[in-house]
């Protein structure tokens, strides 16, 4: 006889007081996606490095016109509180301090990948997508490639384009955001 075992699934309020009962240290990197908790790669300073610059990029670009968020929580639904490396959300005065930036707050999401490329692309794009999170930007480092991901629709991104170093990037939704490839990639 076989037996068929459960898992349970985390909401977002049970995943905070998980948290605050100490069952994770201040160090563990962790994420809550679609109410499991996921272990995130650690960061290596190749991607790092790629994370600062972009954030330092985007800043000089667009300026007030966004607030970047680095590495920091996005609240999709009550199941999914991923931590994208890069979040571009729109200005509020708060500045998200009485709760974390939803989808409708949300401009674009950047995910540098090292060794997640294929978890990021087939997992947390498709819940970005499934969010309706209009853009959002999968920047593969051991390929030296960008790829620009919009237009969402039934759970999919629509349109997808692929960037090498030489090119120019220039965001589909968020006007004034023109990078060069080769920038981003260090």
């Amino acid at each position: 006889m076989s037996v068929q075992l459960q898992k349970h699934y985390f909401n977002v309020d049970e995943y905070y007081r998980i948290s605050q009962a100490g069952v994770f240290s201040e160090d563990d990197r962790v994420e809550l996606i679609e109410g499991e908790v996921v272990e995130i790669s650690p960061i290596g300073s190749t991607h790092q490095g790629c994370v600062d610059e972009l954030s330092s990029l985007i800043t000089q670009k667009l300026g007030g016109a966004v607030i970047v968020r680095v590495q920091g929580p996005i609240h999709i639904d009550d199941y999914s509180e991923p931590q994208p490396d890069i979040s571009l959300l729109r200005p509020r005065a708060d500045f998200y301090r009485r709760s974390h930036p939803t989808p409708s707050d949300i401009l674009l999401v950047i995910e540098v990948a090292d060794t997640s490329t294929e978890y990021d692309r087939n997992v947390k794009l498709p819940l970005y997508a499934r969010a309706g999170i209009p853009e959002a930007w999968l920047v593969i480092l051991p390929k030296d490639l960008i790829e620009v991901h919009s237009e969402p629709k039934n759970g999919k991104y629509q349109k997808v384009r692929r960037l090498k170093r030489g090119k120019t990037l220039t965001s589909p939704t968020i006007e004034g955001l023109t990078l060069k490839v080769d920038d981003i990639l260090g």
